[in-house]
């Protein structure tokens, strides 16, 4: 089993990620695991996939929106969103929009080239969950989470920028800054 960066700690990875085989052709879903499946594996056969005894999850790939998924997203216990390249941003908007247009509180998942210096912006934006690039080491990656002690813009994390933070704080008897 992998070792993943979940909910800014280290855990072994229970998930199969299903990829398509390099013909194309969709790969076969085992017995009993939890299971990520590819966006078009999920609409080709999503009634057999229901019927699957483990956990299901979807991941789609940069150029795949959230609203493919919008129906289906209280069936999912897990959605992945591929990085195919360390600077295709994409997957940002993806979560931005599953967790705050979508309402979506499952886990969400960066996999792909997803690498250190990435980890503190895509959890501002979302994700609860990190498959590193191979040849990583997840447990150095941790330290992103404690890079930055504050961030002036508003997150699905923080809703309201820091300014209306501090403002707030004012109210209740803070002095301003």
């Amino acid at each position: 089993m992998a070792t993943i960066i979940k909910l800014q700690k280290l855990v072994q990875d229970n998930w199969r990620l299903l990829e398509a085989a390099a013909d194309g052709a969709p790969p076969a879903v085992p017995g009993q695991d939890d299971i990520i499946v590819p966006l078009a594996l999920w609409q080709s056969r999503r009634e057999q996939l229901l019927a699957h005894p483990g956990r299901l999850g979807v991941w789609l790939d940069s150029d795949q929106g959230p609203e493919a998924l919008a129906e289906d997203l209280a069936v999912l216990a897990l959605i992945a969103v591929n990085f195919p390249k360390f600077t295709d941003g994409r997957g940002y908007s993806t979560a931005r929009l599953l967790r705050d247009r979508y309402g979506y509180r499952g886990e969400l998942r960066a996999i792909g080239d997803v690498q250190r210096d990435q980890l503190l912006y895509l959890t501002r934006c979302g994700f609860d969950a990190f498959a590193l690039r191979e040849g990583r080491d997840p447990e150095a990656a941790l330290a992103a989470f404690g890079d930055f002690s504050e961030a002036y813009q508003n997150s699905v994390e923080r809703p309201q920028p820091l300014f209306r933070r501090r403002w707030a704080n004012a109210a209740e008897g803070m002095e301003r800054s």
